[in-house]
């Protein structure tokens, strides 16, 4: 209905700005009910009744010192570019040079030899990880593990097999009459403790109830596409209660991510009152706060 909701000029300066910036209630009630007409939401645990509990978890970790010292030198030579960046082109024609500079300080959270070669010293997020795997395991859980970068799995891969712990892979590579094999294995073998999972591979069509825990290694951007990877393991089927583990490193861009999806997941509950989308781009302010 073209025009329901006014102009976007308009509309940004009815509603947008009053509900994100200065959080106005009054606004948000108003918004709220010129689309509630148009919203049918139905969330798994109304539907679904028979599913057992998930427990999310957030697992914060501290930065090796090492793996600090790298960070805090990406992040102040990070800011100096974006500076220089915005000043040139404006944030509108900034956007790939800022993405680069935000995938450089969320790898070396991951693991700073993502990207520097021969890299010497740990990720404590790493270490953090194989923890809960080998104790996970020894308590008797399956367990999918995702990470929006497929070259961490390497990484993990290598950790994986010194500790002797048999795994399956499955990232947008994988084809798909084998994806279908791995699931149905991984479902039924019990020797296979560990599904590596990227991210954008395994959002939907996968059924794993075989796993009853599930660890992000890194948060992404978008919330619902976690929710999406998390419910590959709690659906239809599942008996067990669901256990997700959320790694976070403490005092980086890690945790302002985590924050701002916690803000906007909140934001579009209060307005929509539901949680199909997320953001489409982050404003000028958030940006900055990312490189605080």
């Amino acid at each position: 209905m073209p025009g329901y909701l006014f102009s976007y000029k308009k509309f940004k300066e009815q509603y947008e700005i009053p509900i994100i910036k200065d959080n106005n209630e009054e606004k948000m009630k108003k918004l709220k009910m010129l689309i509630e007409p148009f919203i049918l939401r139905r969330t798994k645990k109304q539907v679904l009744t028979e599913l057992p509990d998930k427990t999310i978890t957030i697992l914060d970790n501290e930065m090796e010192e090492e793996q600090k010292k790298i960070y805090l030198s990406y992040l102040s030579q990070a800011k100096v570019e974006l500076k220089e960046e915005l000043e040139q082109k404006g944030f509108e024609k900034s956007h790939i040079k800022i993405l680069s500079l935000l995938t450089r300080l969320r790898q070396i959270c991951c693991h700073p030899s993502l990207f520097i070669d021969n890299y010497k010293g740990e990720s404590s997020k790493l270490i953090q990880c194989i923890e809960i795997v080998k104790d996970a395991i020894q308590s008797g859980h399956k367990i999918l593990l995702f990470s929006g970068y497929t070259s961490m799995f390497e990484i993990i891969e290598k950790e994986l097999k010194k500790e002797e712990i048999k795994y399956f892979k499955l990232t947008g590579s994988t084809k798909v009459s084998q994806r279908i094999e791995l699931v149905e294995e991984f479902n039924k073998n019990p020797e296979i403790k560990v599904f590596l999972i990227s991210l954008k591979a395994g959002g939907t069509g996968l059924n794993l109830t075989g796993a009853d825990m599930v660890i992000h290694y890194d948060p992404w951007w978008n919330i619902s596409a976690e929710n999406q990877a998390t419910d590959r393991a709690y659906r239809i089927g599942q008996k067990n209660n669901v256990q997700v583990y959320k790694l976070i490193t403490k005092n980086s861009i890690e945790e302002k991510i985590y924050m701002l999806q916690e803000k906007k997941a909140k934001l579009i509950d209060n307005v929509l009152d539901t949680k199909i989308s997320f953001i489409n781009k982050l404003s000028k302010e958030d940006i900055i706060k990312l490189f605080e």
